[in-house]
């Protein structure tokens, strides 16, 4: 049996206010080209099929066309939740779909009932543990410890209990941090009053275990890896090779794993300089259609340099001002603010508070609420 291992869709995220849903479905809808050429059996998402519990109309269509490209190009498809989806959503209909090939593993009560699906060796036990909360986890698994690491521990003494019966080949789907695991900055913690991490020593006994939640593509044992996300979620990811896992079984268990990169529609970079050296210097020129992460360093903060840059490099989404070191501070804030309207520092103030630049609607309401001062200031 042939798997391919994924996981963290996150359909329906954006990056940095940009809208991803065409790159997404670019990336996700060519898992079904790779599903034909590799003669995959069975396509896996370790957790985080959506960015979000409510996803939007458009995330979940896009969902729906991938998934429905993947079965027609003859894969079985087993999903379990993440901690950024809502595990009720998902599961709904899941005794419907799994007539048709895609199995929703939803339940933490149903978490030791794997999907069985057979080779020519037999059958393989595929064990879906959703994203487990720990309070409510706990409660619901009769779990004393508290934490992650109680948790899933439990669940996989149940998982484990169920396959000593069926003494047959295992695969688990998993949505953790594991021990050892690096991650990056566009994960949300799932430490919830307590260490969040677990020892890959509650996965022993596995063949194989699809590990989601953390970005990058990972190996912690042969048997034990991250797939990481299909796109780069944040600018920590710029240098990450994203990919899946192709995993093939045999009739004694784990016979090989083999990766496969997967296309970037959009590359990431980071620039430091002054606005002006960045608006003119041709070595920049191959960086025009990358999403842009830039540091400037002139040393008075440059106004709208976000829209000046965006000129130049449509796709810049991100800027910080971090002033050549001495120079900014050997100023006075009188001196800094020297011969600029009361909007234009109070941009900046707005700029310095949050890291991002007013947007056109706040830049309405500042310059509102100064006429108004100075209405009042008249009568």
């Amino acid at each position: 049996m042939r798997i391919l291992h994924t996981s963290d869709w996150h359909v329906g995220r954006t990056f940095h206010g940009r809208d991803l849903l065409v790159e997404q479905e670019s990336v996700l809808g060519g898992l079904a080209d790779l599903v034909v050429d590799e003669k995959v059996d069975v396509v896996v998402v370790s957790g985080d099929l959506y960015d979000r519990a409510v996803p939007s109309a458009d995330a979940v269509g896009l969902c729906a066309r991938v998934l429905m490209r993947l079965r027609a190009a003859g894969a079985r498809i087993v999903i379990t939740p993440g901690n950024h989806d809502s595990a009720a959503r998902i599961g709904v209909f899941g005794e419907f779909a799994a007539f048709g090939g895609l199995h929703l593993r939803t339940r933490i009560a149903e978490l030791d009932q794997p999907v069985l699906l057979d080779d020519e060796h037999g059958p393989v036990a595929l064990y879906g543990i959703p994203f487990l909360e720990p309070e409510p986890a706990r409660h619901a698994l009769q779990v004393e410890t508290r934490g992650h690491a109680g948790v899933l521990t439990e669940a996989m003494r149940r998982v484990r209990a169920d396959l000593s019966a069926r003494r047959t080949r295992s695969v688990v789907l998993a949505h953790a941090f594991v021990t050892g695991g690096a991650p990056s900055e566009s994960e949300r913690t799932i430490a919830v009053g307590g260490v969040q991490d677990v020892s890959s020593s509650v996965f022993d006994g596995i063949d194989y275990v699809a590990l989601g939640h953390l970005h990058g593509p990972q190996r912690l044992a042969d048997n034990l890896r991250y797939s990481g996300s299909p796109l780069a979620y944040s600018f920590s990811e710029a240098r990450q090779r994203k990919s899946v896992w192709l995993v093939d079984l045999d009739a004694g268990g784990l016979a090989g794993v083999e990766r496969r990169e997967l296309p970037v529609p959009r590359p990431l970079a980071a620039l430091t300089g002054t606005l002006g050296e960045l608006l003119t210097a041709p070595e920049h020129a191959d960086l025009e259609g990358h999403y842009l992460s830039v540091v400037l360093t002139d040393a008075v903060r440059p106004m709208d340099s976000l829209r000046q840059l965006q000129k130049r490099f449509p796709h810049a989404v991100h800027v910080e001002w971090r002033p050549e070191q001495g120079r900014s501070h050997a100023m006075t804030y009188a001196e800094r603010v020297r011969g600029r309207t009361d909007e234009e520092v109070a941009c900046c103030f707005v700029s310095d508070s949050r890291g991002a630049e007013p947007n056109d609607r706040e830049r309405k309401l500042l310059r509102e609420a100064f006429a108004e001062v100075a209405r009042e200031k008249l009568t």
